[in-house]
């Protein structure tokens, strides 16, 4: 699904699919017929959908494997850009309404939804000036193209072809930043500006990249790293043209980016932190809502939600409380996991081996609740320092589905005193095992599905199925230290918070020390991770809802299940179920689910 963000950075996000029929012999009758020409049709149209898609967004292209556009960045921020990419979801979403639905099997029909849905919200969201806001401190393609250009991200560095590839997205990095200025410029004059403090914490992460020799850089660590089977005037050649693009065109145009930011954009900056306070921002606010939970709900219900939920959770952690004899309240409890020495590791690596150590054992658990398992490769990798600062937590970057590139669980080891080991049983759960790696990569490694879905997403789906991983700690055989399990339910809790809080931001006027102060007073959060946190919420309005509402309602169809089948509910079977046909949105796989649950009554 594509979300409104520069269509450079939706690439990374997550994605998901779905599966036509055969033919069958002529002597069928002929509502068979129509059924087959109306399936036919649909698939046509996706598999064309998705072609032209890839050609219009490269970046994508490469983070799903597909390697022909790797020479490519487009200028997604541009108005031709952005004129064509509405013209083809109008044309696609006219095509696809003269298909007759009713003449598609089920899982067509699911396809047909799924796919009406991506038009129709990317239309609508077309009234929002999100390219006027094409980067902040969490989510840019200037600190992308950094990991992308390393030889560590989804660019391949194996051929003389993948070394030539980058020097010419480079050029395009080039013109995507100096359009990105324009645009800011242009929002600068319609008062849609982002907020200063996160645009000053941008500014650290550029000027990381401003280096006096190309050596220095970053985007050199691929000519360190020249694979040995390449000729002796190949390594001459692409040693000399990335030395000369890193010193003229990369470091130049960073240079261009920080300038303008320093001495143009933050003087423009807003103080106010929410969405509310930029034109249309009411509304502009519902859509991400809507968008990121799937629902209907409003803010002020989310929000309400979210308080119940930070109060039950409480109670939850008194009964640990109670378990390891501890004296004191809730507050004396966060402040002694967040200080005493026990639960701290001395050095950042130490954290990242103790993530990679938990891989086999959690997986061979794992088993005890699910059936089907990724065949994709896992790895665990440290958030690199030049964006540690602004990182979260933890997060995951997808696989590819012919296991040429492994999925990975990023862990963020900044100022390794705020991370606790009582959270790294919850963390790892949610990102890599059962959480985001299964999720993704089930989804994308099922070649029935048509590629929309194999690579598509709905961040209320894949949100909510990691918190909903998280809960699964006890059944599946972790949180055996009630440490452990103080930090899922510490986890949970945030997903809670975050309910009040992205919408205390968005909706109602919070300021960024109010949402500090609210995070202080109700979780065990150290100042680290709460700035990084509260930041990230003001820097993607609404994806901070997804978890908890996505959990909720998992978890309650969960339940429902389970008292309609009673002695038959399988719970391998309904992972399976949840999982196999990839993300939707919540009302969707709640009749899905429905729909399973009749079938096996």
């Amino acid at each position: 699904m594509r979300l409104h963000i520069p269509a450079m950075l939706a690439a990374v996000l997550f994605l998901a699919a779905c599966g036509g029929g055969e033919p069958t012999a002529t002597q069928e009758p002929a509502v068979e017929e129509t059924t087959i020409d109306a399936s036919t049709a649909l698939h046509v149209l996706f598999e064309e959908h998705f072609e032209r898609g890839l050609e219009m967004n490269p970046i994508r292209a490469t983070f799903i494997g597909d390697n022909r556009y790797n020479d490519r960045l487009a200028n997604s921020l541009s108005p031709e850009y952005r004129a064509a990419d509405q013209a083809m979801d109008e044309e696609f979403l006219a095509r696809l309404l003269e298909i007759d639905r009713e003449a598609l099997g089920y899982q067509d029909q699911l396809s047909y939804d799924l796919f009406r849905i991506n038009r129709e919200e990317s239309l609508e969201g077309n009234q929002f000036p999100f390219h006027l806001q094409p980067m902040n401190q969490f989510r840019s393609l200037a600190t992308f193209f950094v990991q992308l250009g390393s030889g560590k991200g989804a660019q391949p560095f194996k051929t003389v072809k993948d070394y030539d590839d980058f020097l010419s997205r480079a050029e395009d990095f080039s013109v995507y930043i100096d359009q990105a200025i324009t645009n800011m410029q242009e929002g600068m004059r319609e008062g849609v500006v982002q907020p200063r403090i996160l645009m000053e914490k941008l500014v650290p992460q550029l000027e990381s990249q401003l280096v006096v020799n190309a050596e220095d850089s970053g985007f050199y660590a691929p000519v360190r790293n020249m694979p040995d089977d390449f000729s002796e005037q190949d390594r001459e050649r692409l040693t000399a043209a990335y030395k000369e693009a890193i010193t003229n065109t990369i470091i130049p145009t960073y240079e261009r980016l920080d300038n303008f930011i320093d001495d143009e954009y933050l003087s423009a900056a807003r103080d106010t932190v929410g969405l509310y306070a930029l034109p249309n921002g009411e509304a502009w606010y519902a859509y991400m809502v809507r968008l990121r939970t799937t629902t209907d709900m409003t803010p002020e219900e989310i929000h309400q939600i979210g308080l119940g939920e930070v109060a039950r959770i409480h109670g939850e952690m008194q009964m640990v409380m109670d378990e390891i004899g501890f004296e004191g309240g809730l507050k004396d409890f966060f402040d002694f996991v967040n200080t005493d020495e026990q639960f701290f590791f001395d050095e950042p690596e130490q954290l990242i081996q103790g993530y990679r150590d938990m891989s086999d054992h959690i997986r061979e658990l794992s088993k005890s609740l699910f059936e089907v398992f990724p065949k994709t490769p896992f790895e665990v990798r440290r958030v690199e320092p030049f964006r540690e600062r602004s990182a979260a937590g933890g997060s995951y970057q997808a696989g590819t589905a012919d296991g040429s590139r492994p999925g990975i669980f990023y862990a963020n080891a900044y100022d390794i005193k705020a991370r606790g080991k009582w959270a790294m049983e919850s963390l790892y759960l949610h990102e890599a095992i059962p959480g985001h790696h299964f999720q993704i990569m089930i989804q994308r490694e099922n070649e029935e599905l048509p590629d929309f879905r194999r690579y598509g997403g709905f961040t209320a789906f894949s949100e909510g199925w990691g918190l909903y991983a998280e809960s699964l700690g006890k059944e599946i055989g972790v949180y055996t230290d009630p440490y452990q399990y103080f930090g899922g339910l510490n986890a949970e809790l945030w997903r809670a918070i975050r309910l009040v809080v992205d919408t205390g931001i968005h909706a109602k006027g919070w300021t960024r020390q109010q949402v500090l102060d609210y995070m202080y007073a109700n979780s065990a959060v150290v100042e680290a991770r709460a700035v990084a946190e509260a930041e990230r919420f003001m820097a993607i309005p609404g994806q901070a809802l997804a978890y908890k509402v996505g959990q909720l309602k998992i978890r309650e169809i969960r339940t429902r299940a389970e008292a309609r089948l009673g002695d038959q509910f399988d719970v391998k079977a309904f992972h399976t179920e949840v999982l196999k046909d990839g993300a939707m949105p919540l009302s969707m796989l709640e009749a899905k689910v429905d729909r399973w649950v009749e079938a096996r009554l």
